[in-house]
């Protein structure tokens, strides 16, 4: 496994491997990584000839009162992961390398059918930068293909409808969402949370399937469930962020006339924010 650092030289390699009819699979990560980033590169091994993993802490992501100086930097660990998982190349841009003004970018992609809501309503400016700095990699690394864990579903689907608005040539991927054997959603953010709150912290997705079999019983209020949810959800140890139903393919506000639905939590434990979904299908009547 090789370390890349420049984009002139992974954009070396990559010109190397594809003219010797090498397909290129991409995954994009913040460092700090855990089972469920290398089940992405597990996954992508299976797709692509050549897997390139990018480290890099997206200042762009975060807002001023978020935690981006103090992100986790746990490069040599990951770098032992990636090794074993049987990455082939790591890309490692410094700050500069990616933004030329530091903390600042020119040029910004929003792709505002889907920001405003959810997290985009909480974290106004988060899914632009997701949408910019992927832009930048995709445009850098040329990959054939893309995989992104469904935890982040509404970043999942940010930056798919990027990808084709902008006629992006690579095929992007979701991949399932890796939970603890408590169900807790796995996440660099999780290392965070005290002794105490990792006990608490799985009953949000333990909410989120009462609600699901609610609605597959035949509970059609989702609005009052929604309602009631938050409070069950602020009752348990959490402080509500959102919790909402909605559709899997544009994620517009669910109505009971809509089958495939998605529902999306976010809520404080302490000082640390979690996300969650669970996504189903009705049958059609």
């Amino acid at each position: 496994m090789r370390t890349i650092s420049t984009v002139a030289d992974i954009r070396e390699v990559i010109n190397t491997e594809k003219q010797n009819g090498k397909t290129v699979g991409f995954v994009a990560t913040m460092g700090n990584l855990h089972a469920g980033h290398i089940s992405l590169v597990t996954q992508m091994r299976e797709q692509a000839d050549i897997v390139i993993t990018s480290i890099f802490i997206n200042p762009l992501q975060f807002s001023p009162t978020e935690d981006f100086d103090s992100y986790p930097k746990t490069l040599d660990r990951d770098l032992e992961k990636l090794q074993t998982a049987g990455n082939d190349f790591v890309f490692t841009p410094s700050l500069k390398e990616i933004y030329p003004d530091q903390k600042s970018s020119k040029t910004l992609v929003n792709v505002a059918a889907l920001d405003g809501i959810l997290c985009g309503k909480s974290r106004p400016e988060h899914l632009t930068g997701v949408a910019t700095i992927v832009a930048k990699l995709f445009n850098i690394i040329t990959p054939d293909y893309a995989i992104f864990g469904l935890k982040d579903y509404q970043q999942y689907m940010v930056i798919k409808q990027m990808a084709a608005d902008l006629c992006m040539p690579v095929k992007v991927i979701g991949a399932p969402i890796i939970r603890a054997e408590n169900g807790l959603a796995l996440s660099s953010r999780n290392g965070y949370l005290s002794t105490a709150e990792l006990e608490v912290a799985p009953r949000l997705n333990q909410v989120l399937n009462y609600v699901k079999q609610t609605i597959i019983d035949g509970e059609t209020d989702f609005r009052e469930i929604e309602k009631q949810t938050l409070m069950i959800i602020n009752e348990s140890g959490f402080k509500a962020d959102y919790f909402e139903i909605r559709t899997q393919e544009n994620l517009k506000v669910a109505t009971n006339t809509d089958h495939k639905l998605a529902i999306f939590v976010a809520a404080y434990l302490g000082k640390t924010r979690l996300i969650d979904n669970v996504r189903f299908e009705l049958d059609a009547k």
